[in-house]
């Protein structure tokens, strides 16, 4: 059996010595180890380097996925296609720890990998499979997909990370005192954790949530009597999980229950707490809910050579390392679309998962000015896209190939495929404007934005999420004026198309043309004001204070009301925001 130096490479840090788990359906490590899907991965992998750099006691706890999330490709006219290729990891400690699990009715075995601190320098972390002989041909399909449309599956899946994550903490006798979820899919362990101190006082002793989706309809729910099939309650009877957790209907929804069983739980920006705030008020019995803001790990983001530069106040080196880092992106795009893409064009890129409400054409909604924009050749500009959307979205599947289909025959703009770890440093080193405009109020964090800033690639954005935190309009970032929220949908994506272009063409594309050293500038204050503000030892350090360490909070029925946010925040420094 594994001890706990088998586990740890260090020795836990005296201030970060409460042994934590940290349950999360993905964890962004490292290209190689794909097991991720976007933005709860990369904040996941992030925070796992950071506990590993401020050695934490922290173990991740994930599942081992078989063919990852997708493999994001082409059709044979050039539209996206998701393929599922199996993947193998020569560099996972195969534990020989293997135990059951109770899913619908059935004993279902897992087997329990574990990912070494010295292999990517991050925290520990188990990664579990139901892809073993032990189990029939349905079981072994569990750990298949990350995010299997099958709801089902999905439940299964729930079930494995939560109670065979916890069962698993205690085969090792870990001495787990927090369990923390990461968004609501490993809440299973909630039950297993009733199971074993029969009260859910001593599950809100242990238990903290992370909450990362910004509106009621967006976290997941289940009928009510498919997960009690399921085994979804670890035997609990079902008249006992409805008493407890307040269930009166016949819909379940995971986060709501996680606020009841949690001590504490944190929105993923200080916009983000206000919302979830907002939208959880009126449900009993839930936990507090606080803000700490998402941020990512400097040291495994940034260019060093570009970091140099800034830390010398070298405009000249700044300006030269990062058309090198365009013209290695470019190398990408030629490779991918066979368009020669120049470094000293400007350079645009949105990407980030494809989903309505974040809008990745919204740029081309007036036809003729976004053709006018790329048809200037006074004042050129570059377009990348890259991002990959649920592979069952086929509304944001038919954004990508609208995208595609409508800029192929501009020799300026590109649409990607394969955003993942490598592609998304790629972009973010190599672009000179990083476009965030989703549907206000939609974007928990964002965090993207944090490691293009890191690497001199200027926030232009919608103030959503982290943004009102950080950005100072014409002086570290450019804000996109939102459109009152009264509106028609149509009517606001028409008036804030309009105000990015007109930010765009009067603002951007001049300074960068006729005013480098204002430029270089931008660049530096965003790089100065990034960090350590979103770097993620701050986050993993504000996780311990403000969660972990915490006594158990009372439920509550306070939530104040919600009002626009960004006219609440002060930002950096004391300075205050744009006006929006």
């Amino acid at each position: 059996m594994l001890t706990k130096s088998d586990i740890f490479n260090y020795q836990p840090a005296k201030e970060f010595s409460k042994a934590v788990a940290y349950f999360s359906m993905e964890f962004a490590i490292d290209q190689s180890l794909k097991i991720y899907s976007g933005g709860l991965g990369f904040l996941a992998g992030s925070h796992m380097r950071s506990a590993y750099e401020l050695k934490q006691n922290l173990v991740g706890v994930g599942m081992l996925w078989k063919y990852g999330y997708y493999d994001q490709v082409r059709s044979l006219n050039g539209s996206m296609k998701s393929d599922y290729v199996q993947k193998y990891n020569s560099f996972l400690t195969d534990t020989n720890i293997i135990f059951p699990v109770e899913v619908h009715g059935a004993t279902v075995y897992v087997k329990a990998f574990l990912l070494k601190p010295e292999v990517f320098k991050s925290a520990p972390i188990f990664l579990l499979s139901t892809d073993i002989e032990q189990n029939d041909a349905l079981s072994r399909t569990i750990t298949n997909r990350l995010y299997d449309s099958n709801e089902s599956t999905r439940i299964a899946q729930s079930i494995v990370l939560g109670i065979g994550g916890s069962k698993l903490m205690d085969i090792l006798n870990m001495g787990i005192e927090i369990f923390h979820m990461n968004e609501g899919h490993a809440l299973p362990l909630s039950f297993y954790l009733y199971s074993k101190y029969k009260s859910v006082d001593e599950v809100r002793k242990r238990m903290v949530f992370t909450t990362h989706t910004p509106e009621v309809a967006g976290n997941e729910e289940h009928d009510f009597d498919l997960l009690s099939q399921m085994s979804f309650f670890n035997g609990i009877p079902d008249a006992e999980v409805r008493k407890m957790l307040q269930i009166d209907g016949h819909r379940l929804n995971y986060t709501l229950c996680a606020l009841r069983f949690a001590k504490i739980a944190n929105g993923v920006s200080k916009m983000h707490g206000v919302v979830s705030r907002d939208m959880w008020a009126g449900y009993d019995g839930i936990c507090k809910i606080i803000s700490v803001t998402n941020s990512q790990n400097k040291n495994y983001w940034k260019d060093e050579k570009l970091e140099g530069a800034f830390e010398k106040n070298d405009d000249r080196a700044l300006l030269t390392r990062k058309k090198e880092l365009k013209k290695a992106l470019f190398k990408i795009v030629a490779d991918q679309t066979g368009k020669l893409f120049d470094e000293n064009v400007i350079t645009l890129v949105w990407a980030r998962r494809y989903a309505g409400y974040k809008r990745a054409d919204l740029i081309t909604a007036d036809v003729a000015r976004f053709q006018s924009l790329i048809s200037n050749t006074d004042n050129p500009i570059q377009i990348i896209w890259a991002g990959k959307p649920y592979p069952e979205d086929y509304g944001a599947i038919d954004t990508f190939n609208d995208l595609f289909l409508k800029t192929l025959k501009s020799p300026n703009c590109a649409v990607l495929t394969g955003y993942e770890l490598e592609l998304s440093a790629a972009l973010k080193k190599g672009s000179d404007i990083w476009l965030n405009n989703p549907k206000l109020y939609r974007e928990a964090s964002g965090t993207s934005g944090m490691t293009a800033a890191m690497n001199g690639s200027i926030n232009f954005s919608i103030p959503d999420g982290w943004v009102p935190e950080f950005s100072i309009h014409g002086h570290n970032s450019f804000i996109i004026k939102p459109a009152d929220r009264k509106l028609p949908e149509s009517e606001q994506n028409i008036i804030e198309c309009d105000r990015m272009l007109d930010v765009l063409e009067k603002e951007i594309i001049p300074i960068y043309y006729n005013n480098t050293k204002k430029w270089a500038e931008i660049m530096k204050n965003s790089m100065k004001d990034v960090s350590p503000a979103f770097e993620s030892g701050r986050m993993a350090k504000e996780y311990y204070d403000k969660l972990f360490n915490v006594e158990v909070m009372i439920p509550s029925l306070y939530n104040p009301s919600f009002r626009p946010f960004y006219t609440k925040l002060s930002l950096n420094k004391g300075k205050t925001p744009a006006k929006v």
